[in-house]
């Protein structure tokens, strides 16, 4: 790679790291260091092909998502429960409702299967259309449509007090770090 490559690479991964490890980390369950993993290994594989790469972002999320959909078909997955320090809240904020419906939103992400989460997370969180989620996974429209209705029932099920906490958090400033979901009723 070249100087002028190497900074422009740089430059997209000072601008673009954060949004792209929440995305990593959502695919990963909620788990920060496995989706450091995954943006890691993203982020290998854009640099060796940085050159011929015409949209960098675009490029590395379909590797994070190729490669969490590669980490289902493990024949024996890998599960480790990494636990971080809670970040401080911002000073004179009472961030207890958005804290809670985030908690809650996590466990029950982790409580779906790795395709639920996938599914979950492109289509609400990213904002991504049927149709895209489809080629991404590699499925039909139909076979996204009834995967992501699967998965939000299973979502209420898990979680059924994510319906109480739902419009409490709406009057609440949005923070995407870890509530990608709605659940909508």
């Amino acid at each position: 790679m070249d100087a002028e490559a190497q900074e422009s690479f740089r430059e997209f991964v000072a601008n673009r790291s954060s949004a792209l490890l929440k995305t990593a980390v959502l695919l990963s369950g909620g788990d920060r260091h496995a989706g450091e993993d995954l943006l890691q290994n993203a982020l290998i594989k854009a640099a060796g092909r940085w050159h011929r790469i015409e949209e960098p972002e675009a490029y590395v999320r379909q590797v994070l998502y190729r490669q969490q959909v590669s980490r289902w078909r493990l024949k024996w997955p890998r599960r480790e429960l990494s636990v971080a320090e809670p970040p401080e809240p911002a000073a004179g904020q009472d961030t207890s409702g958005a804290a809670e419906l985030r908690l809650v939103m996590r466990g029950a992400l982790a409580r779906l299967t790795a395709r639920q989460r996938t599914v979950l997370v492109l289509r609400y969180f990213e904002d991504l259309p049927e149709a895209e989620v489809a080629r991404i996974l590699g499925c039909s429209v139909g076979t996204v449509r009834s995967a992501t209705h699967r998965s939000l029932a299973r979502l209420r099920a898990l979680a059924p007090e994510l319906a109480a906490l739902g419009p409490a958090a709406a009057e609440q400033p949005a923070s995407r770090d870890y509530s990608p979901v709605e659940v909508r009723q």
